[in-house]
């Protein structure tokens, strides 16, 4: 299969030098669950996530016309990619999505196959004998990739690197972008506050034999990422939610007991807090660390929900998405008090 892809994807690239001038004529009715047509190709916007004050912006492209918009509130550290809980879960390699009307279609066709050999060619005849759909209501939709390292297979077959989609279509075609895949590449492309987690005793002067007291030392609250398209009259969008709910402590070492605590975070103040001042696990050291440190782990989980529109605050929609996690660690340098006899 992959040599299928680095066959054909070439000529999948020319298609940038087809000028895209031809907008559909007629209004056509909306898709069931999976975002609207308005068939006029207009530039409407779907509507925007509302923000918080002090929310931060990042925003990029994927595919062809994907757009990634998210926002991030609270703590102002460093941030990663976040990481699945399930081992098994996998983002999108490939999918479909709106390119092309039927001239437009016909334009890229005899511009992008021409003079080219066989398997090419027989898809090139393959579009002429179906003239395109021109006078058809529809647009052709294109296979594009989440990124073109081309590391894995891509399981759209190679005699359908375009689809024709109708307006009154009944149900999507296998791999054609729909809200489930949008909140995925979204998924995907949330990036998670790492835990601005502080210690008592400080880290570099815990105590053998002193419980070691955690709590998160800036604001921390939930993060939503909106993936959407708004082409060629086709509309839809997809937001996932990270919204944190626990805390993993981790010692590093197994000369504590215990090695690990975890701490459910409570809404507070708009935020999510953690102190575990009179909480029944502490970790405790039972030896120093000498002339070394130990590694130090923190680790958030988050609950991850989507909804099938720019809000972040719509109704959450199945399938589940796996939780969400974020680590930071730190080396911490444990000492042994020594008591002085007289």
């Amino acid at each position: 299969m992959r040599a299928g892809l680095m066959t054909v994807r070439p000529i999948l690239r020319s298609a940038a030098v087809v000028s895209l001038v031809v907008a559909l004529g007629t209004a056509v009715p909306a898709y069931a669950g999976d975002g609207s047509w308005n068939g006029s190709g207009g530039s409407s916007q779907p509507n925007q996530p509302k923000t918080d004050p002090g929310a931060t912006s990042a925003h990029g492209t994927i595919g062809a016309h994907v757009v990634i918009d998210q926002k991030q509130t609270g703590s102002a550290g460093s941030s990663a990619t976040a990481t699945s809980s399930s081992t098994d879960w996998k983002p999108p390699v490939c999918w479909y999505e709106p390119m092309y009307t039927p001239k437009e279609y016909e334009d890229f066709i005899k511009s992008a196959y021409k003079g080219a050999g066989e398997p090419a060619a027989s898809y090139a005849k393959k579009r002429a004998d179906e003239d395109y759909h021109k006078g058809d209501k529809g647009l052709w939709w294109q296979v594009k990739f989440r990124n073109d390292n081309f590391t894995e297979a891509c399981p759209v077959t190679t005699d359908n690197w375009e689809i024709w989609v109708p307006p009154a279509q009944p149900k999507p075609e296998p791999h054609q972008l729909t809200p489930e895949i949008l909140s995925e590449l979204a998924y995907n492309s949330t990036k998670l506050p790492t835990p601005p987690v502080e210690l008592s005793p400080r880290a570099d002067r815990l105590i053998v034999n002193l419980g070691t007291r955690v709590k998160l030392k800036s604001d921390f609250d939930r993060v939503w990422t909106t993936a959407s398209i708004n082409y060629k009259g086709v509309q839809m969008a997809a937001t996932t939610v990270a919204t944190p709910v626990a805390l993993k402590v981790e010692a590093g070492t197994a000369d504590a007991d215990p090695q690990a605590c975890s701490y459910d975070l409570v809404e507070s103040k708009g935020s999510y807090v953690v102190d575990s001042t009179d909480a029944a696990c502490n970790i405790t050291y039972r030896r120093s660390s000498g002339t070394g440190t130990y590694p130090f782990k923190a680790s958030i989980t988050w609950k991850v929900t989507w909804t099938n529109s720019a809000d972040p605050d719509g109704v959450p929609q199945q399938p589940a998405l796996p939780d969400g996690l974020s680590t930071y660690e730190q080396n911490v340098t444990v000492k042994e008090i020594q008591a002085v006899n007289r």
